[in-house]
C-alpha cells in the first residue's frame, strides 16, 4: 500500500442540525444562496434564479420561489430538516396553487413511503408542464477531518426520491402529435435529436423537453434572457444565438451591446445586433443555410448549432450574470 492510499480518509456523515441548527435562520438562507441553488440546479437540470425567500401567499410564507430560467417558469422550494410530515405536504400544494408554480420541489432529510407516494402520484395525474421533485439532503465530511466552517460543507448532496415520470410523459407528448402538423412533428423530431446528440457528446447546455415548434431555448442566466436555436423551413436557414425579451427586452440588449467588441472578439465572429424597441423582442445572432427538414443534414447542423450555442453560453452568460436586475424589478413581484 502507498503513503498516499494510507492517507485516504472514508466519508462519515454529518447530522444536518450540526451544521443548519434552525431551518428558516440557517439552511432556508443557505438552500436560497448561490451555492444551494447550483447544487441544486446541477442536480435537477436548471438553471435557477432566486425571486424571493419567506414569499407572501395568502395568509402564509413559501419558502423559497424561484425562476428557471431555461424556460422562465417558476419553482417553488418547500425544505425542511425533518422528515417528510402531512403539514408540509399542505403547504407544498398551498402554496404551489397560489403562485402558479410550474417546478415544485420538497427538500427533507427523510421521506416517508407514503409522502414520496404522494409526489409519484401528483405527476401521474398533473399536465405535463407541471412537475413534483421530492429530495433528500444529507452532508459529508472525510472522516477524521476537521469539521469545515459552517454554511461551508465541502459535500452537500441531494438524492432524487420522486420525479416526473418521463416514459408517461413521453406516451402523452406522442399522443398529442397525432393533431400537429407533418412540420411540426418535424420540427420536434429535430429538436429532440439535438438534444440525444448533445447529452450524448457530453454538452454543457440544459437541454429541455422538446416541443414541436421552429424554436428552443437554453437559460442565459438571468429571468427575460435566453439563448435559442430556431429552424426556418422556408428560408432555409436555421439561427443561433441571444435573446433578451418581453418588457426588458430593450433593457438586456444595450447592457450587452456595451461589450459588442469585446463579445465578437471572444466567439471569433461578427454577429447580428437586432434592437426592435416596439416588439419586446431583441436579438443578437448569427445564421446560416441548413434545411432542416432533410434528415440527412441533421448531424452537421446539430453540431454546427450545439458549437455555437456553447461558445455562446461561454461568453454571454458572465456578462449577463453582472447585469443589475432592471430599474423595475422586485423580488416581490
Amino acid at each position: 500500500m502507498t503513503e498516499n492510499q494510507k492517507n485516504l480518509g472514508k466519508l462519515e456523515r454529518v447530522e444536518l442540525r450540526d451544521v443548519w441548527s434552525d431551518e428558516a435562520q440557517d439552511f432556508t438562507p443557505w438552500l436560497a444562496g448561490e451555492d444551494g441553488l447550483d447544487l441544486l440546479g446541477k442536480t435537477l437540470g436548471m438553471d435557477l434564479e432566486i425571486e424571493s425567500q419567506e414569499k407572501r401567499v395568502g395568509a402564509y410564507s413559501a419558502d423559497i420561489l424561484c425562476i428557471n430560467t431555461d424556460d422562465d417558469s417558476r419553482v417553488l422550494i418547500e425544505n425542511q430538516l425533518e422528515k417528510t410530515n402531512h403539514r408540509h405536504l399542505g403547504q407544498l400544494l398551498t402554496y404551489a396553487a397560489g403562485l402558479e408554480a410550474v417546478s415544485v420541489i420538497w427538500i427533507a432529510s427523510k421521506f416517508t413511503d407514503e409522502h414520496r407516494a404522494s409526489l409519484d402520484w401528483l405527476n401521474e395525474i398533473t399536465d405535463e408542464k407541471f412537475q413534483f421533485f421530492g429530495l433528500e439532503i444529507e452532508l459529508w465530511k472525510i472522516e477524521k477531518s476537521e469539521p469545515a466552517p459552517k454554511f461551508n460543507i465541502s459535500a452537500p448532496k441531494f438524492n432524487i426520491i420522486s420525479k416526473p415520470n418521463k416514459w408517461s410523459r413521453d406516451f402523452a407528448r406522442k399522443s398529442q402529435n397525432e393533431s400537429l402538423t407533418p412540420t411540426k412533428i418535424l420540427q420536434q423530431k429535430f429538436w429532440q435529436s439535438l438534444k440525444d446528440h448533445g447529452e450524448n457528446n457530453g454538452c454543457k447546455l440544459r437541454f429541455q423537453n422538446p416541443r414541436a415548434q421552429h424554436w428552443y431555448n437554453f437559460g442565459a442566466g438571468k429571468t427575460g434572457t435566453k439563448l435559442v436555436a430556431l429552424v426556418n423551413s422556408k428560408t432555409q436557414q436555421i439561427s443561433v444565438g441571444f435573446e433578451g425579451y418581453d418588457k426588458n427586452a430593450t433593457y438586456y440588449f444595450d447592457k450587452i451591446h456595451k461589450y459588442k467588441d469585446k463579445i465578437e472578439a471572444e466567439l471569433g465572429f461578427s454577429l447580428n445586433w437586432d434592437r426592435q424597441e416596439d416588439n419586446l423582442r431583441s436579438a443578437i445572432s448569427i445564421s446560416r443555410e441548413g434545411d432542416f427538414t432533410d434528415q440527412s443534414k441533421w448531424p452537421g447542423l446539430h453540431e454546427w448549432i450545439i458549437k455555437n450555442l456553447e461558445k455562446m453560453d461561454e461568453v454571454f452568460r458572465p456578462i449577463v450574470k453582472q447585469i443589475d436586475n432592471p430599474p423595475e424589478f422586485s423580488e416581490d413581484e
